[in-house]
């Protein structure tokens, strides 16, 4: 199990692929129908494979200062909705347990896609450079 997941961009696990800057959730390839909150519960366990994700620290994630809702209700539902675009089962997990009265733990094996990272830092940084060269031509006095 990768011990953090944490700053990656695109993770692998089971059939599944987790496009953290873009919020997608595929399978197999294919886009898998996600809402954002639950996608966002998703991507703070998979970014922490085996540990305890509170209860209180999802709720900071996912909704932020002065919203008010039925916390309890809110949260199981976005945990429900993740949990139905994997296929997974609170009685039976492969994903996604619950740790009564404390919060979640995404229990699968999760790699990262480097491959993915390093197309996306390589893009990145053709994006900068045509932005510095832009800067600069724009900022050169006429000779």
């Amino acid at each position: 199990m990768l011990s953090s997941a944490k700053g990656a961009i695109s993770v692998h696990f089971g059939l599944f692929e987790a496009d953290l800057a873009t919020g997608e959730l595929r399978k197999k390839g294919r886009r898998v129908r996600l809402q954002q909150q639950p996608f966002q519960a998703l991507a703070l366990l998979v970014q922490r494979p085996g540990e305890v994700v509170t209860r209180k620290e999802l709720e900071k994630a996912l909704w932020p200062d002065g919203t008010f809702i039925e916390f309890d209700q809110g949260l199981n539902a976005a945990i429900k909705k993740a949990r139905s675009a994997l296929c997974d089962s609170p009685r039976n997990p492969r994903f996604i347990e619950t740790v009564p009265r404390r919060g979640y733990r995404f229990i699968a094996d999760v790699h990262v896609n480097r491959e993915t990272a390093r197309r996306r830092v390589a893009a990145w940084a053709m994006m900068l450079f045509g932005l510095v060269r832009s800067t600069a031509v724009l900022l050169m006095p006429d000779r």
